[in-house]
């Protein structure tokens, strides 16, 4: 039993089970998700056998190490869980709330060649209340309501769907933190058959593409996963999330010095997005990882690119660089500090 993981009338149903009042759900599921705190102990309105039954089945994260950037106040925190395993999440403050990016399993199996989150691997899923706790924890350690949540931490969230799914009602539910559906972005490096059923979920998340590249190619270059779905059935997915949801797909695109950041190949991505509905376009200075040669596409390389976009009438943003000091890209701070400690 993960007590976290369960929905409202889920914990009704177990308490009843467990031989407590149904009202002693209501209380749970208070303190867990609107108080947030960090142990059943906590939880000072409850009897002590109800208390130590939760103590069983507390699934959560733990803080094993901080990073802070002295440029943007970027926080970068790395979680134990219970077997011992480490995540990474983040803290980004911007102008207009506090983001945070999560991460939906241990490792990743997707292989892409700019991302240290893949390296070694995926170890396994993540739970939904491991999901959660890293919202919660980080909200708790900083002292601040968090606004905006984006999954696109370690791990590929639709390779994970069940649990991501359950995070989702989780996290947007009336009676728990009751993040806005609008404030939930989800990204993908382009699993179709996912893709389309989280299209019939009836959610008002943002959906993300990592595109990266404009030619199937090309895109299987940077990522293997393109060789299993080509960039046709991608698109024609994300075209179908558009029609059903009505929510503008996110394109992202990781601008990497001399491979995929060219006049031509912004030219393509034009024609590529050309029809597709209301869409928005962020482009990403790639943030280098030592492992790999990949540069950082250069300044005027990156306006240029906008430019272009911005020409042919596409929405188009340029990621604010967060945390470049503190090893802020998917997955390096795990990968260091396993190499470091192991």
């Amino acid at each position: 039993m993960d007590i976290r993981s369960l929905t409202y009338e889920e914990l009704e149903s177990y308490m009843v089970n467990q031989g407590f009042p149904r009202f002693r759900a209501g209380q749970i599921y208070q303190w867990m998700h609107q108080k947030l705190v960090r142990t059943p102990e906590e939880m000072r309105n409850l009897p002590k056998e109800l208390r130590e039954l939760l103590r069983k089945d507390w699934i959560g994260v733990e803080e094993e190490a901080r990073l802070t950037s002295r440029k943007d106040g970027t926080n970068k925190f790395l979680f134990r869980l219970w077997d011992g395993n480490l995540i990474e999440s983040v803290w980004m403050p911007y102008r207009h709330g506090n983001s945070v990016c999560i991460s939906s399993q241990v490792g990743c199996r997707m292989g892409c060649r700019f991302c240290a989150s893949t390296m070694d691997g995926m170890v396994r899923n993540l739970t939904a209340s491991e999901m959660l706790d890293q919202v919660y924890a980080m909200q708790y350690l900083m002292r601040e309501r968090i606004s905006n949540i984006v999954v696109m931490g370690s791990g590929e969230p639709l390779d994970n769907y069940d649990n991501l799914l359950r995070f989702l009602h989780l996290i947007t539910a009336e009676k728990g933190l009751h993040i806005s559906q609008r404030n939930i972005t989800v990204s993908s490096c382009g699993l179709v058959p996912e893709i389309r059923r989280l299209a019939e979920e009836g959610l008002q998340i943002t959906f993300a593409l990592s595109l990266h590249a404009v030619t199937d190619s090309e895109r299987q270059e940077l990522m293997p996963i393109a060789k299993r779905y080509s960039l046709q059935e991608v698109m024609e997915a994300c075209q179908y999330y558009f029609e059903r949801t009505g929510r503008r797909v996110t394109y992202e695109y990781s601008l990497v010095k001399g491979v995929n950041d060219s006049k031509e190949q912004a030219e393509r991505l034009c024609h590529l997005l050309k029809n597709r509905g209301t869409c928005h376009v962020n482009l990403i200075p790639v943030n280098p990882i030592k492992e790999r040669d990949f540069k950082r596409a250069d300044d005027k390389s990156v306006q240029n690119f906008k430019y272009i976009l911005e020409n042919n009438l596409i929405n188009v943003t340029i990621r604010r660089g967060m945390g470049s000091d503190i090893d802020a890209a998917c997955g390096q701070l795990r990968r260091n500090y396993i190499q470091k400690y192991k």
